[in-house]
């Protein structure tokens, strides 16, 4: 099970998204290199297997200070779960990459750059984008924790750093197909100082439009996270995600998120 986390930070180009959760347009990653794996075998989860190269086991809102476009979320990370609602840090110190942003123009990934400077920022009082980038991605922290992205998964002859490349790359995929701005605002749902509402109106408004119900977290009563959860088919570089589409029915459903359920605002970017 895979999570991909966002802020209260990000933007999407509502134009150019699908206004619902397909799970075909989540396999059209055009990366550079190719697992091998193909999208037939078993499911995340679906077993107590150890994970291979083909299997796999193991977005915020910041109004304070504002990051990103003020009509979208922004991208936290892509973390994996142990099917159990924990999940694994700190799993290959040897891969503390540095320069992910010469690392990603040099393997020909200068479009994922650009979005990842729109998208995916670090609160500035935290540090640079850089320094969230690598901590919370391949650095040190979750990334390397993917069974599907060790090195040795890797087609021969991959350049140093390809799989963060990947990973990158699949981030930002996921992302683009996952409009939670527009998703709310289509429901009636826009950012405002004083409108509050309830845990069940907003996940019924994301579920209107995804088919799916994600995960929300709350900084007191300020919504100001959410979680999209996915099983994975084949490897992270470019298996098929699927949707969970209902998170709290066993077997490893992930933790409710900590919203309050109810009083809760959707603050503006200012």
């Amino acid at each position: 099970m895979v999570a991909l986390n966002g802020l209260l930070r990000p933007a999407v180009a509502a134009g150019s998204i699908a206004a619902s959760l397909n799970t075909s347009s989540l396999n059209k990653r055009t990366g550079s290199i190719s697992s091998g794996c193909g999208t037939t075998g078993a499911l995340s989860c679906s077993s107590n297997a150890k994970g291979t190269c083909c299997f796999e086991a193991p977005g915020f809102w910041d109004t304070s200070p504002e990051t990103g476009p003020t009509d979208s979320w922004t991208i936290h990370g892509l973390w994996p779960d142990n099917c159990d609602g924990s999940f694994s840090e700190d799993c290959d110190p040897s891969r503390d990459y540095t320069g992910i942003s010469s690392l990603l123009t040099a393997q020909g990934a200068s479009s994922t750059l650009s979005f990842m400077n729109q998208f995916w920022l670090n609160d500035p009082d935290d540090g640079s984008n850089e320094e969230l980038w690598e901590f919370q991605t391949i650095r040190a922290t979750h990334g390397t924790c993917y069974s599907t992205l060790q090195t040795s998964c890797l087609p021969e002859g991959s350049p140093k750093g390809a799989e963060a490349v990947a990973f990158f790359e699949q981030v930002v995929t996921l992302f683009q197909t996952l409009p939670t701005y527009e998703w709310l605002t289509n429901q009636g749902i826009k950012p405002s100082s004083s409108t509050t509402h309830t845990y069940s109106a907003l996940t019924a408004a994301l579920e209107a439009e995804a088919g799916v119900i994600p995960a929300l977290n709350c900084d007191g009563s300020d919504l100001d996270e959410i979680y999209w959860y996915f099983h994975l088919r084949g490897s992270v570089i470019d298996g098929e995600f699927e949707p969970i589409y209902d998170m709290y029915v066993a077997p490893a459903a992930p933790e409710k998120g900590d919203c309050p359920s109810s009083g809760i605002k959707w603050l503006p970017k200012n």
